[in-house]
């Protein structure tokens, strides 16, 4: 099962869980995962178990009163299309 990326306020966060069938399936994505964020230069806060991974996306921008930008929102997207 997957679930939409949820948008926090407090830290400003991106916050997705995405659920697996197996353990392979789960390591895949990751695989897939590092090598966006190396493409990207862009790594996000993610931690999972067998067959699940939460990830959480903070802003480029992480001062005081920072707000999630397009650069953001572009790379949920981009990990959205390594599930296809």
């Amino acid at each position: 099962m997957k679930h939409a990326w949820e948008e926090r306020n407090r830290p400003i966060r991106l916050e997705r869980r995405l659920e697996f069938e197996t353990y392979s399936a789960t390591r895949d994505f990751l695989d897939r995962l590092g090598s966006l964020s190396e493409d990207k230069q862009r790594f996000p806060d993610i931690s999972f178990g067998r067959t699940y991974v939460n990830i959480t996306l903070r802003p480029l921008d992480e001062s005081e009163g920072a707000c999630l930008q397009a650069d953001d929102h572009a790379f949920a997207a981009g990990v959205d299309e390594l599930l296809d």
